[in-house]
């Protein structure tokens, strides 16, 4: 996992990986996204924040047209898109491998972000709530980089990934038989690079 970083996507961490990351051969929205006639008149601020909207939202056009199976979910957070997976839908049940279903479901998401590759990834384990907090945090951290490693194996860049395990943090879901299967969830948030 060289080069992945092994922290929250923060302003202050993607400012310290965006030039490795650039080095890396990576490029911003506005490298990746063609201008068009529009884009020369008006306000340059107004005009470069269409174009991170307009490419993120073709992202998750894209995730959300491919990812409609059980377990997974696309949402938009501001800028950034953000893919719920629940354990179960990229695990195999009982044992910490990848699954025929994972292997599937993340296979698609590893070829969309390869076409959208101008956006920082940040993938964060969870886990329902567990009496050892280190125990919770090391078994979300290992889910986390389950994916990381998948995704580098299909030709992501380590440069673009954050990788997180949170533990039992912020919960969806009650925590009842069925709640505590849904807070077990690897979590990809996907930020473009300005």
């Amino acid at each position: 996992m060289r080069g992945a970083s092994f922290t929250d996507m923060n302003a202050d961490s993607v400012a310290a990986k965006k030039p490795i990351f650039l080095g890396d051969g990576g490029r911003t929205v506005s490298g990746a996204v063609k201008s068009s006639p529009q884009m020369e008149y008006g306000d340059y601020e107004s005009n470069e924040t269409a174009m991170y909207l307009g490419y993120m939202a073709n992202l998750e056009s894209e995730l959300y047209d491919a990812l409609r199976r059980p377990g997974l979910s696309v949402q938009r957070a501001g800028t950034d898109v953000v893919v719920i997976m629940v354990r179960d839908a990229i695990m195999e049940l009982n044992a910490p491998e990848i699954s025929d279903v994972g292997d599937d479901n993340l296979g698609i998401i590893a070829k969309i972000l390869k076409k959208y590759d101008a956006t920082f990834i940040e993938i964060s384990g969870y886990t329902d709530s567990m009496r050892d907090a280190n125990a919770a945090r090391a078994f979300t951290l290992d889910m986390a980089e389950r994916v990381a490693v998948y995704m580098t194996r299909h030709d992501i860049k380590n440069s673009r990934m954050f990788i997180i395990g949170r533990g039992a943090a912020r919960p969806i879901a009650a925590q009842d038989e069925w709640g505590r299967l849904t807070n077990r969830r690897v979590e990809i948030r996907i930020s473009p690079v300005r």
